[in-house]
């Protein structure tokens, strides 16, 4: 599995969600936090060439998956 990226913030539940699936299946992963980094939706949308309206928004390598439940669903087309 690439290296994932997760971008969101500590106190969605989502984002907490998609953390603990990466740890829990030992997936390789960088947790970026809006707020400690100071980034605006907008700055993410930059990042991954798409708006965001949600948190998380979550990458594998380069590739983009989307948020929590399009996350689930990629995972377990892994398997």
């Amino acid at each position: 599995m690439e290296h994932v990226t997760i971008y969101g913030r500590s106190s969605c539940g989502f984002c907490v969600r998609a953390k603990r699936l990466c740890e829990a299946k030992g997936i390789p992963f960088t947790y970026i936090d809006m707020v400690e980094q100071g980034m605006s939706k907008a700055d993410i949308a930059d990042k991954i060439g798409r708006p965001v309206h949600t948190v998380p928004q979550i990458l594998a390598g380069e590739h983009y998956i989307g948020g929590s439940d399009e996350f689930v669903r990629y995972l377990s087309a892994q398997e």
